[in-house]
């Protein structure tokens, strides 16, 4: 079993289009930059999530390419957000959620979730037969959530991070995209070194 699972890993790592290595090398440096809450986290990570949009259409993963369009309009504006702030000399500081704005997340998670499991299952039914409703739902609501919190620089968007890493690492693998399960499972170790520096540096705002 284990030597069957590692020769399909491997042949998916060696059979890696040239698309999805650009993808997953400008997404993982994207996330470098965005635990130090630097700008560039965006025009990289531009580029990585318009390719994943084509990618996701591909392999039957319409709910993340949903979620890299998001991922796209969301980058735009956290790009101007946090560089109108920067020419202002009004940094945006990283800080926590209060409990009413936690509430608030978790409604907007709930509601996505809603929306595209409802969706999904529709498509699976009648156009998609390969399409993973519950997986990529939760992988969806979880990403939409974590990005808008990014884009306000709040500490609990790397939680929705960790929950989107969690789900999207056996996605991608099931979907023969071993390349980019591997990118998640590094984004989920860059996930608690963000989490880390964000809580010190909110910590520090206070």
């Amino acid at each position: 079993m284990l030597a069957h699972f590692i020769s399909s890993f491997y042949n998916q790592l060696i059979h890696t289009q040239a698309l999805e290595f650009i993808a997953v090398i400008t997404g993982i440096v994207s996330v470098l930059y965005s635990r130090k809450a630097h700008v560039y986290t965006y025009p990289i990570g531009l580029i990585s999530t318009l390719i994943y949009i084509v990618i996701c259409l591909q392999g039957s993963l319409f709910g993340e390419s949903v979620v890299n369009l998001f991922y796209s309009i969301m980058g735009c504006y956290g790009w101007y957000h946090w560089e109108n702030k920067s020419k202002n000399n009004d940094s945006l500081p990283i800080s926590y959620s209060t409990k009413k704005q936690q509430i608030q997340q978790l409604l907007f998670f709930s509601s996505f979730f809603v929306l595209f499991i409802c969706s999904l299952m529709m498509l699976k039914k009648y156009f998609s037969p390969d399409t993973i409703p519950f997986a990529d739902a939760l992988a969806s609501a979880a990403a939409f959530t974590g990005m808008y919190l990014m884009t306000q620089k709040k500490v609990e968007s790397w939680y929705w991070w960790l929950l989107t890493n969690s789900v999207c690492i056996p996605l991608y693998y099931v979907k023969g995209y071993a390349f980019t399960s591997v990118q998640y499972s590094v984004f989920t170790i860059l996930t608690f070194y963000g989490l880390k520096s964000w809580k010190q540096k909110a910590g520090a705002n206070y």
